[in-house]
Order: C-alpha cells, then structure tokens, then sequence
C-alpha cells in the first residue's frame, strides 16, 4: 500500500510539472507571437523572426513528446530536454562584430544633408563620388575615372558598375547627376554649382554622367569628394533637404548604410549593405558615439566601450595621451596635420588693414611657446607662407620669429608712437590702440597669451569670449578687431586650395573670413581656377605663398599632427589628409587580432 501510495505521489508530481511546463510554453508561445508580430511593423526588413506557422508546429510536436512514455526520462529532473530548447525557442545567434568609435563631433540634428557633422559620418554610407588617397592626391570612389576637357569647363566622371543602394536598386549616372544639381539647388554652400553649371548629361553607353561649366574650372575633382551622393528615387521627393529630419533609415550605396539615428543616446548605428559588392567588412555593424565631452570619450576609450577615437580635422588631446598610454591597450597613429590654428586681422579696419602693423603683430608672438603649450611637442613653429608642409606643392618660406624688439621698431617706424607716455601705442588717429581679441572657449589659453604678447609691444589688449554662433555673426558682420581660428583639412584645398578660400572676399562660409580684396590675391586665385598644367599649378602655388609671407592677410600661430588612439586588438587603420581615419579603406580594413 505504501508503494502504491508513493507511486501515486511521483506520478501526481509528475502531471504537476508536466501542467507547470505547459504553462510556461503557453506563455512562451504568446510572448513570440507578439514579439515577432512587433518586430515586423517596426523593421520587416532587418528582423527575420520565426514564421507563426514553423513555431505552433514545432510548439505542438514538443507538446505530444511531453505527454509520450518518454515523458518520465525526460522531466525526472524537472529540466526541459535541450532538443526541446532548441525546437522552441530560436538558437542563441552569435555575437555580432561590432567597432566603435567615439567622437567630439556631436550630431545636433537628424538632418543628413542640413547637419554638418552628420554629412561627415555619412560618407561611410553615401560616399562622394572622388575621394583623397594617403599622399593627398584625388582619385574616384564611387567614379572610377575621370576626363576633362583642355579649356577645363567639361568633366565627365564614368561610375562603376558594381555598386548598388541598400534597398536593392543600382546606383545610376542619374543618381550622381541629381546629387550635384540637387546640392546646388537646395544648399547654401554649394550655391556655386548652381551659379556655374552650364548643363549635365548622362550616358548609358559607358556609364557616366558630364558636367558642363560656363568657365574653366580646375578643382571640380576635388569639390566633388565632399558632396554625399544621394539615391534619386529617394531624394526627389523631398523638397526641402536642410530641413528634412528622419531617425533612419538612411538608403545608402556603400558598405554600409545608416540604420539608426539615436540623438537622445548619442549614437549613429551603420549596418552593413546587403547589395555591397566590393570588399567586404569584418564588422556586421559600425557604432558612432557622439560625446559634449572629450573626459567622458576618453573614459568611454579607457573602459573599452570605444575601439577609437575621430575627430573632423582635430586630434585627440594631447593632453589625454599619456593616460592612453599608461593602460597598455591603445596605439597611436600620427600624421601632419593639413590644418592649422592661424591669428586672423580684421583686413576691412584700420590699423589691421596696415602690413606693417601686420607684420609687428606677427614679430611679436612668442610661437616656441605657444607650440609647446599648446600641442604638448605634437606640434611646430609656423613659417610665414602659412601652408603646411604636408600639402602638395608647399614652399618653403621664412619662419616666422619672436622678435618684441623689432616689433617695437617697425611700430616706431610705421608712425604709432605713444605720445602721452601711458605706455599704450596710438594710431594714425591720434587715439590709444585697444585691440578686442574675439575668441571662442577653445581658445581661450592662445587668447590669453596674444594679448601678453601684444601688452609687451605697447598694445591694449582685451579679450571677447564668445559661444560658435555668435562668432559667425561677429566675424561675418567685420565687427572684430582679430581672432583666432583654424583651418581645416577641407579649408586649405577649398577654392583655389593653400588656404585661399579663408581670404578670398567673394567665398561664404560659415568658417571664412572673406575679408582680402587685394586684386593681386585674387588673380592668383583666377590663375590656379583656370589651369590644370602641374608646372604651372606649382608656380602659382609657389606665388600664392610668397604672397602670404610677404603681406600676411592672417599669421599661422602654429602647425601640428593629428594623433589618432585606437585598441591595439585592432589593426588596419588608414588615414588620409583630408577626413583622417573616417574613410572606406579604414571600415573595409579594419580586423580585430587576438590578444
């Protein structure tokens, strides 16, 4: 009776559990259903979940083995079978490879074509047609060649043929021709496509689109490795682009595409592109988090939650390399910088207007000092042509020198003396020179310094902390005595390239000072526009830097390196002059190693 009564029991705890394990496949069983329903109006086309009908199949076999005479093998322990695991709940899918890179460069809106540093990131995305290879030379990207005509209005760029959007469709000469006219069209920077383009046309025959302007023009190559390429069955419908907002996704032609905006989060999300034909990526899925503070990516770097650090036409801190360094896990990759941090007269105002009080101002700054300070021995002394010497046809011209004395001499000299004996040089006026040094916070150490520099000559100096917008307002308005600035990358080939396009006083921009009118600088300017022969694009180069040694329209403060951290269990990076490390040949490269 005993056995009977304790066979009774197991068998009642038996049906107990066998009741529990179909309850809980039940609520399994609804909670997939639900979720897969979900998934498919959210993203139909990148969740694939398991069918309703494979699921309540597998679901009812699972159920009969449950209740067979193998049930009591199976549940003696109380443990759902592993087979029975796998027949009802997907497999556990293997982590995806995922690269991280954390940046500066915050994303203000979603805006791919309003928001300037978003543009940026979406060259991984919807790559410009030319692209900058590591010596600074311009080649095609989405082109793979390019012609020109010898009185240089026509240029004719033959697409390559095996690229195609992330929804399926091919990328056509229509595409590239809508980008450009669409840009020039809806975009206040580019408005000089619209001011310059003659006409375009595509051909089917040899797969190229020609673009035809109504006066030479030399740098169209180079214009054009900037200008994201837009998929026209897309864009067309949008009339306003600056405007237009979307969280993604974004339909793009590279190896990637943007899947996912997250501005509340701080991130861009790029999946790979399921048409992508050319080398294959190792990373399923590229992660851009963007931080207000450089502290909070270095800690994000230190605690291995970004794999390297971008920032459009800067370095990392120099200041923060050395705690790099110290865990071990990080490597540095250092290039010249084409950029550079320049002191900027107001050419428009008296006695800024004046070379010679130019020149003084240039003898009086301390830049050994300043180099030192402020790139921590990443950086050097300027010389007085102002170009760097990692641009293409660079001269070299005198470097520039502190010399307070000779600066007091040319002042004395030029006729500003201090007539009054309050230790404050007048000008040609009669009146004390107070000089108003408009900068902006990350400048502020540099500001200081000036005015100590320029207090030492006998010139009243003041500085003007203001926020980026309120810099733009002032500087394009003429209302600054100086300020300091920089140049980047992009800047100094802009126009007619060597940092021309900051001066020339017929350019915009939000970064220009368009403030030089000297007709001499601007025949040079026309001169480099209009010529394609590399002899002769050198010799106007050459020109193009004396004329900057010898009437200084803004004195270079100092020339630096752009160091770029990443994780030593990563290898492949690859930086070119003009984005650094933001380019195809990085996210195409780049391989995780085994510690």
């Amino acid at each position: 009776m005993k056995q009977i009564k304790h066979l009774m029991g197991l068998e009642l705890k038996a049906r107990l559990k066998r009741t529990i394990i179909l309850a809980i496949l039940v609520l399994t069983f609804c909670l997939t259903i639900f979720s897969s329903g979900a998934a498919g109006q959210e993203d139909t086309e990148n969740n694939q979940p398991v069918s309703d009908e494979g699921f309540f199949n597998r679901f009812i076999t699972y159920v009969k083995n449950l209740f067979s005479g193998e049930e009591g093998k199976l549940h003696s322990s109380g443990e759902i079978p592993k087979t029975g695991a796998a027949d009802i709940q997907q497999s556990a899918e293997p982590e995806q490879a995922v690269l991280k890179i954390a940046t500066p460069d915050v994303i203000k809106s979603a805006s791919l074509v309003g928001d300037t540093s978003l543009g940026i990131f979406a060259h991984l995305s919807n790559p410009p047609l030319m692209k900058m290879d590591a010596e600074g030379h311009i080649v095609g990207q989405l082109a793979e060649n390019y012609s020109v005509s010898e009185n240089n209005t026509r240029w004719t760029f033959y697409i390559r043929d095996d690229l195609y959007w992330s929804d399926g469709e091919k990328v056509t000469p229509e595409d590239v021709e809508f980008s450009i006219r669409y840009y020039g069209e809806k975009t206040p920077w580019a408005s000089w496509i619209n001011d310059t383009l003659e006409n375009s046309t595509v051909s089917d025959a040899d797969n190229s689109v020609t673009f035809k302007f109504n006066k030479p023009y030399t740098r169209v190559n180079m214009e054009f490795a900037t200008y994201d390429i837009l998929p026209a069955h897309v864009w067309k419908k949008i009339e306003n682009p600056v405007e237009y907002t979307s969280n993604g996704p974004y339909v793009g032609c590279g190896p990637y595409y943007l899947k996912l905006i997250d501005l509340n989060a701080g991130k861009l999300i790029f999946e790979k592109n399921p048409y992508w034909k050319g080398k294959m990526p190792e990373f399923e899925t590229v992660e851009i988090h963007f931080y207000s503070n450089v502290d909070v990516a270095t800690l994000a770097l230190k605690n291995g939650e970004a794999d390297s650090y971008y920032k459009y036409a800067g370095s990392y801190p120099y200041s923060g390399i050395e705690q790099l360094e110290k865990t071990g896990n990080f490597d540095f990759l250092e290039k010249t910088n084409v950029g550079l941090v320049f002191l900027a007269p107001n050419l428009k105002k008296a006695p800024f207007s004046d070379p010679k009080f130019r020149e003084a101002l240039a003898d009086s700054i301390n830049y050994e000092e300043l180099a030192r300070l402020e790139t921590l021995g990443y950086g050097e002394v300027p010389n007085s042509g102002f170009v760097p010497s990692a641009m293409e046809n660079y001269k070299e011209t005198e470097k520039l020198e502190y010399s307070p004395e000779k600066a007091r001499e040319i002042l004395k000299k030029a006729g500003y003396s201090d007539s009054n004996g309050n230790g404050i040089l007048e000008g040609k006026d009669g009146k004390d020179i107070k000089l108003e040094i408009l900068i902006r916070p990350d400048y502020a150490r540099t500001g200081e310094l000036l005015d100590e520099y320029f207090e030492q000559i006998g010139l009243s100096a003041d500085l003007k902390t203001v926020d980026s917008d309120t810099w733009i307002t002032l500087k394009d308005s003429y209302n600054y005595d100086l300020t300091v600035t920089r140049s980047t990358p992009w800047g100094m080939l802009m126009h007619s390239s060597w940092g021309s396009g900051y001066f020339d006083s017929r350019r915009t921009g939000q970064g220009v000072m368009h403030n030089l009118e000297d007709p001499a600088f601007l025949q040079l300017c026309d001169n480099i526009l209009a010529t394609t022969d590399s002899a002769e694009l050198q010799k106007y180069a050459y020109e193009l830097q004396d004329y900057y040694a010898d009437n200084l329209p803004a004195i270079p403060l100092y020339w630096s390196k752009s160091v770029t951290p990443f994780n030593r269990h990563f290898e492949g990076w690859y930086a070119d002059p003009l984005y650094g490390i933001y380019n195809l040949d990085t996210f195409t490269n780049v391989t995780k190693v085994e510690a």
